[in-house]
């Protein structure tokens, strides 16, 4: 990792390399990707590809789901997130009111966490801080990050129940409809401030 400590930090480097997590370094996460089997050899080609030709193949497998085989009620409204398709779906405590969204997704299955977990905290423009892991990967990344066009988080942030897990918005918009984090999921900031409004602590969360 001495190489990359000695690249110069720039605002698009930094917020591509960041991304929307902070479980694992970009450059391990991609070599995990090159190399994750089930995965094209040229695995790493799509996060180099153009987002629009992702997103509209992604839109084109998406599919509305019901509900009830995820979830035995919508006490606090429910989020869904499936990784396969990078697709999130929420649905309000009344059921009156269902979204789906295009999301990016982690690199790789290892950065994946699957499961159930519920809103904690909400945040608007939130603030960003590198875990001790990160910051000893990438020596040259500051140490905090207030809301703005450098943050990774984008311009709202939904807290989950574990630890270092969120979904948040992304400045970057080439990430949606990839594999592009490393281990949160992003949305276009426009579509988490939708969610954002619509949500509450205590909404339920299943990531499949």
């Amino acid at each position: 990792m001495s190489e990359r400590a000695t690249k110069p930090l720039n605002r698009r480097s930094f917020i591509g390399a960041a991304g929307a997590s902070v479980l694992a370094g970009p450059a391990i996460a991609q070599q995990a990707l090159a190399t994750q089997p089930g995965l094209p050899s040229n695995g790493t080609v799509e996060l180099e590809r153009d987002i629009s030709e992702a997103v509209r193949r992604n839109i084109s497998s998406f599919r509305t789901l019901d509900w009830q085989p995820y979830f035995n009620n919508l006490n606090n409204g429910a989020i869904l997130v499936d990784i396969s398709s990078r697709a999130l779906h929420y649905w309000s405590e009344g059921g009156d009111t269902y979204k789906l969204y295009p999301s990016s997704v982690p690199l790789t299955p290892d950065l994946t966490k699957k499961g159930r977990t519920t809103v904690v905290r909400k945040v608007e423009g939130p603030t960003w801080r590198p875990t001790p892991s990160m910051k000893k990967r990438n020596p040259e990344w500051p140490d905090v990050v207030e809301p703005g066009p450098d943050n990774p988080l984008g311009t709202h942030a939904l807290y989950l129940s574990w630890t270092y897990y969120r979904i948040h918005g992304t400045h970057d918009t080439r990430k949606i409809g990839r594999r592009s984090s490393n281990g949160c999921i992003g949305l276009y900031n426009e579509h988490i401030a939708q969610l954002f409004a619509a949500t509450k602590v205590g909404t339920q969360v299943l990531l499949i």
